[in-house]
């Protein structure tokens, strides 16, 4: 017997050869037995791996990630191969959808000039998405941006971007200018906020970029985690029951919060790239 499932990970083989580090689900453990409640760890992020292409071990975020640019891909293709000027549902939903990063994100954040930027930012908002997604998909059930190394690499991605506009539009020195020094502040304050901005700028950004969308991916599957294997803990007795309903039932309250969180960290995200490219075309004074 088990407990439905909704967004934490079912019986996923940690690295760890330690048999004790196993979910309270996949135990006669329960509570008032005398045994204590198995929460999750961090080795309910680590996966083994599923298969071996050369050098590299492809585990499930991996294969998620993929999987996912592929259905993101697809359905942009389905959407614009053939297109209407009546269209279809499936392009009118995909203009929507695309309309909204265009004009919501790119021309609200960007100005006249974020046209060649949104194709990046279309990209960047539904493969954010999709990875958040993941926790709510069955058999998945795991967000692939809660491994740090997606948002990671997003970031890096990012950061690059924004160095090659920033230098491309204004040169060296130029570049330089407008990521460390501020235009119209007293000329005493430079040697203060110059560090800092190159700092913040260089190294903060691209930081910040990756924690923000990990962190919350993190800790709201480690709340569903908590939550759902409670449920199971607490069930066996009338009592127990009593607990493991609203534990049930704040499972539920969670995921539904974890929805609209899975969206608008893809905005979040999406937005400060589109600002760290607004203040890249900017021109140095």
């Amino acid at each position: 017997m088990r407990l439905p499932y909704l967004c934490a990970t079912l019986k996923e083989p940690p690295v760890s050869a330690d048999p004790t580090q196993v979910l309270a689900f996949e135990t006669d453990c329960h509570l008032f037995k005398g045994c204590g409640f198995e929460g999750p760890s961090v080795w309910s992020f680590i996966f083994e791996p599923i298969a071996t292409v050369g050098p590299v071990e492809i585990n499930k975020p991996m294969l998620l990630a993929v999987i996912g640019s592929i259905l993101i891909m697809g359905f942009f293709w389905l959407a614009f191969a053939k297109p209407k000027v009546v269209p279809g549902k499936t392009q009118m939903v995909a203009e929507v959808l695309y309309d909204f990063v265009r004009r919501g994100i790119g021309r609200e954040v960007i100005g006249k000039k974020a046209e060649p930027f949104i194709p990046l930012l279309v990209s960047l908002f539904f493969f954010v998405w999709m990875l958040n997604l993941w926790a709510l998909i069955p058999l998945a059930q795991f967000p692939v941006s809660s491994v740090i190394a997606f948002p990671a690499g997003l970031a890096i991605v990012v950061w690059v971007t924004y160095m090659t506009v920033t230098f491309k539009t204004n040169g060296f020195v130029g570049g330089i200018r407008n990521l460390c020094v501020p235009a119209g502040l007293p000329k005493p304050i430079y040697f203060i906020l110059t560090p800092i901005e190159f700092v913040s700028n260089i190294f903060v950004r691209p930081f910040t970029l990756a924690v923000r969308l990990f962190a919350n991916m993190f800790a709201g599957h480690v709340l569903i985690l908590i939550f759902t294997t409670a449920t199971w803990y607490m069930l066996g007795t009338l009592l127990g029951t009593v607990y493991a309903t609203a534990s049930f039932a704040l499972t539920l309250v969670l995921t539904v919060f974890e929805m609209f969180i899975q969206a608008l960290q893809a905005y979040v995200f999406t937005v400060l790239t589109a600002t760290y490219l607004s203040q890249a075309l900017e021109e140095a004074h």
